[in-house]
């Protein structure tokens, strides 16, 4: 185990959680912390068990049954929780993710649209309402992308494909120095931006398109206000000087150098995206995309600690409401990660 007490392999995965009754505790204490408190009556002390239904509490004062899953993203569930808890792991722990059909092979879940619905569930955990804004002290790359929506025999430049925007902080790495001396004995010229710097926190947001409202709302909502901002050219961001930050554009053309030397976090962002998506899920619909940017962005952010990341699913996912299943199809349900 790390030095917090979260298993580290799956061996230890198992003897931590070996049953329902173990997954139940874990989740009581990340509701109630301090100590059951009854959401009935607001009677401060330890419940009435039931080992038969280890997800219900009964409180001794109001005699109220409190679900343990109530107002969780396994709200109303009949899956078990340690199934909730494994594929909370699952989609956690390994790198590249889950697609639906591996979820549902590795779960031995019957019907494959449960095991896709279960892993939206587990997303709208990975959501965080109250994130906080990106940048600061650190530059932040702003620009936008096309995912999706191959045609063919439509003519030339018809699409059907789905604007991205995108924000990056770039970090710079702690043996910058090293790094930059090291280049200069290797190669001739000055050293390239990307030896010297690393991706620090990521945003991502499906756009009706490229207009200034929507660029400008999408950093106004996630980047810190006096930032400095890099973007290309597009006649979209020249609002942004006026929003509060200072902005570095530059006109690419088309020109890799450019493109490597002034916006080259968010250009990688955007490349290990497309293969993501087309690797692990094979594409994505449009009206699930903001799902999927928010698994990526979740796994992106917490890549340093990605063992960590499963509590944070548990513990966010106690605070969010589970969609529902018209709301999941509708796609309307999801709200841009943290």
């Amino acid at each position: 185990m790390d030095p917090r007490g979260f298993p580290t392999s799956l061996p230890e995965f198992q003897r931590v959680f070996p049953d329902d009754g173990a997954c139940a505790r874990y989740l009581e204490s990340l509701r109630w912390p301090i100590g059951f408190t009854c959401p009935k009556c607001g009677r401060h002390g330890e419940p009435y068990r039931f080992s038969a239904r280890p997800g219900v509490l009964r409180c001794r004062s109001c005699q109220a049954n409190i679900s343990l899953t109530a107002s969780t993203v396994m709200e109303k569930s009949q899956s078990p929780l340690s199934t909730w808890f494994w594929g909370a792991y699952l989609i956690s722990t390994q790198t590249p993710g889950q697609s639906a059909l591996q979820f549902q092979r590795q779960l031995e879940i019957k019907r494959y649209e449960k095991a896709f619905i279960m892993l939206h569930k587990l997303r709208a955990g990975m959501v965080r309402p109250e994130r906080d804004g990106i940048g600061g002290e650190h530059p932040v790359e702003v620009d936008e992308c096309l995912l999706g929506g191959r045609t063919r025999g439509e003519g030339r430049g018809v699409h059907h494909k789905t604007t991205v925007i995108g924000a990056v902080e770039v970090r710079m790495r702690n043996d910058a120095d090293v790094r930059a001396a090291k280049y200069r004995q290797e190669h001739e010229g000055g050293v390239p931006l990307k030896k010297l710097v690393y991706a620090g926190r990521l945003r991502l947001r499906v756009v009706d398109g490229r207009g200034t409202s929507n660029l400008e709302t999408f950093i106004l909502e996630n980047v810190v206000n006096g930032t400095t901002v890099r973007t290309d050219g597009w006649p979209g961001y020249e609002g942004v000087p006026g929003l509060g930050y200072t902005h570095k554009p530059l006109v690419l053309g088309g020109d890799h150098d450019k493109t490597e030397a002034h916006l080259p976090m968010i250009h990688l962002v955007f490349s290990n995206l497309k293969t993501w998506i087309l690797g692990t899920h094979h594409g994505v619909s449009q009206q699930h995309l903001q799902a999927y940017l928010n698994e990526y962005v979740f796994r992106f952010n917490r890549r340093f600690y990605p063992m960590t990341a499963f509590n944070s699913i548990l513990g966010l996912a106690s605070h969010i409401e589970a969609p529902t299943y018209a709301g999941l199809y509708s796609g309307k349900w999801v709200h841009p990660a943290g």
